[in-house]
């Protein structure tokens, strides 16, 4: 971390209270982003899936042989938070679902009962199947407690005008609190890491973006 910060601009603080005495420190409330195009070019970078074992200066390490670059990985998925953006491990999830729930618990339950055992979304579920092609398509619609009450499973048959069979199935489902954190943070798994041929660019990008604002 500390070669990150080495780019970033200077700041005076005042540390007596009496304001004679300034140090000069480092500004690191300054905030910056890499370009779109980074983002936008599919060749500057590629996917995968953060495990348990995984950390930013892991990563770093693994792909820029450096954990000092962590920073891009953090910077390329918009992570400014790295304690609570980055996907946290299996037991510390629990851990957390436990703690955010526990005041919701009813004599006898644990935070983490309460949270299995009540619904976070309700969802209405159409898919449509083109019986001739096998072409599926399914809209997943978020919907209100009293509209999933009404909501009626069915399954219907139609002939569009090119004579082909439409079939659309209408369910519903909903999804606990527990079910809604851990799928919430399985999505921050996906992450996209900066191919290191571009890592220089990235690191140029940084020194001149805190040249402009300083």
């Amino acid at each position: 971390m500390a070669n990150y910060f080495y780019n970033f601009p200077t700041t005076y603080y005042i540390n007596t209270d009496d304001n004679t005495n300034l140090d000069v420190v480092t500004d690191i409330t300054k905030r910056i982003g890499f370009e779109q195009e980074f983002k936008k070019n599919s060749a500057a970078y590629f996917k995968i899936l953060v495990t348990d074992d995984d950390t930013p200066e892991i990563l770093a390490h693994k792909f820029y042989d450096d954990v000092e670059k962590h920073w891009i990985i953090l910077m390329m998925n918009d992570i400014v938070d790295a304690q609570f953006d980055w996907p946290m491990k299996e037991q510390d999830l629990y851990k957390f679902i436990e703690s955010k729930y526990v005041d919701n618990a009813l004599a006898g339950q644990t935070g983490t009962d309460w949270a299995q055992s009540n619904t976070q979304s309700y969802f209405k579920i159409e898919t449509k199947t083109i019986v001739q092609t096998g072409q599926i398509t399914t809209e997943k619609i978020t919907i209100d407690a009293n509209t999933y009450a009404n909501v009626a499973v069915t399954s219907a048959s139609y002939t569009l005008n090119d004579g082909y069979q439409l079939s659309i199935d209408v369910t519903k489902e909903t999804q606990s609190y527990f079910d809604y954190e851990v799928e919430a943070n399985d999505e921050k798994r996906n992450i996209i890491i900066l191919r290191p041929e571009f890592v220089p660019a990235a690191i140029n990008e940084l020194k001149n973006a805190f040249t402009l604002s300083s």
